[in-house]
């Protein structure tokens, strides 16, 4: 079989959807997909919604993947880079802008490592450490100094010193192996932490910190976790998806609490989840359809924990729904199913996390913030 990709922090007992994949044993992923698929994302040759898991393909030869606004990238275990859904500015990256309801393979290279998608903007990085992105550029978010969109992928910069990567609505943040943190793109709400609202077409250094560690990025807002396990947040803050106690919106990082436990986080359109060291599960922000697990539709400003398990392993957000795995490797659900994101079989709402069936072989989950679909890899 081929190697089975997984975070760093999976070795430790814990999964972590922030970290790259890493080849450490012989396994490998089925892709599952299921909730909208308006434009073909959940790449099953149709555009039919579904509410329960359906595989994509045949091969259980999938390492990684990322979801943008209705469009999906994934990276095999060979290396190759793939996409398909919505791709009317090419953020498929395909080289045209025709939408595909099954996945296209994006050029013939080897060396893709890992992934980020924007709502039409996508990056990723290369094993050389390479930075690539194409897609939508309207607000500078590829970070190419210009205003250009690509439909293939075009490299950032000449560096080979890219460590991760994330995408917001408009915008994109990445850390460098050397621990920096680097922002461009659309900042009307100081999301791109400069403590300023300037828009920036090429990436400018956020602060001057090297002990950054890794970052997601919201619609609109970031958070980002240090080397030291404190948690940081800064942009846009209407429903208190900052987590620090209030609304007001910050243009520079601001520590949210003091604690130095935190592990893994994923931020959706106005909500936060994060794990901390412990195996402990904690959300925040809007709650409008239960979308922080803890059983109400009360919105927080500050981390509240969703109930009291201690093994909880991987976590990310959608636009308004949210979904995890434990270290049983059990996979659960909660928020907003409109679209049947949540594969339960239907289209019910839920306040609290559900088991989704009885399986025990869910290993990493999409990378993504704008969207109403899920996917997720199961070896």
């Amino acid at each position: 079989m081929s190697e089975r990709y997984v975070g760093a922090w999976e070795q430790a007992g814990l999964f972590n959807p922030l970290n790259a994949p890493t080849p450490i044993a012989n396994y490998t992923y089925n892709l599952y997909a299921w909730g909208q698929n308006l434009a073909g994302q959940l790449g099953l040759g149709n555009i039919t919604y579904y509410s329960s898991p359906k595989q994509v393909g045949s091969l259980a030869n999938w390492a990684n993947v990322s979801i943008g606004l209705q469009n999906t990238i994934s990276i095999k275990t060979d290396g190759t880079l793939w996409s398909w859904g919505f791709n009317n500015v090419g953020q498929l990256g395909i080289g045209n802008t025709t939408s595909y309801s099954s996945p296209k393979q994006i050029g013939s290279l080897t060396n893709w490592l890992k992934i980020a998608s924007g709502s039409y903007h996508s990056f990723s990085i290369k094993k050389d450490g390479t930075l690539w992105c194409w897609g939508n550029n309207n607000y500078g978010q590829l970070g190419l100094g210009n205003l250009t969109r690509y439909i293939s992928p075009v490299q950032l910069g000449s560096l080979n010193t890219w460590s991760n990567v994330s995408c917001g609505y408009l915008y994109t943040i990445a850390i460098k192996t050397d621990g920096t943190l680097w922002s461009w793109g659309y900042n009307y709400y100081g999301s791109l932490g400069l403590g300023n609202v300037t828009y920036y077409s090429s990436p400018k250094q956020v602060g001057s910190l090297t002990t950054w560690q890794a970052v997601s990025c919201g619609s609109f807002y970031t958070l980002a976790i240090k080397t030291d396990g404190t948690l940081w947040s800064w942009g846009q803050n209407n429903q208190g998806q900052l987590g620090l106690g209030n609304t007001t919106y910050f243009s520079s990082p601001k520590q949210v609490g003091s604690l130095t436990n935190w592990l893994s986080l994923s931020c959706g359109q106005y909500h936060t989840l994060a794990i901390k060291t412990d195996g402990t599960l904690w959300s925040w922000g809007y709650n409008s359809q239960g979308r922080l697990g803890l059983g109400n539709t009360t919105p927080y400003s500050s981390p509240k924990q969703v109930g009291s398990l201690t093994n909880w392993a991987n976590v990310s957000c959608g636009s308004a729904h949210s979904v995890a795995t434990k270290t049983n490797n059990t996979l659960w659900s909660w928020g907003f199913n409109g679209n049947g994101q949540l594969g339960q079989g239907n289209t019910t709402d839920l306040s609290s996390p559900k088991q989704i069936g009885t399986l025990t072989n869910w290993g990493n989950l999409f990378k993504g913030s704008t969207t109403y679909s899920t996917i997720a890899l199961a070896y």
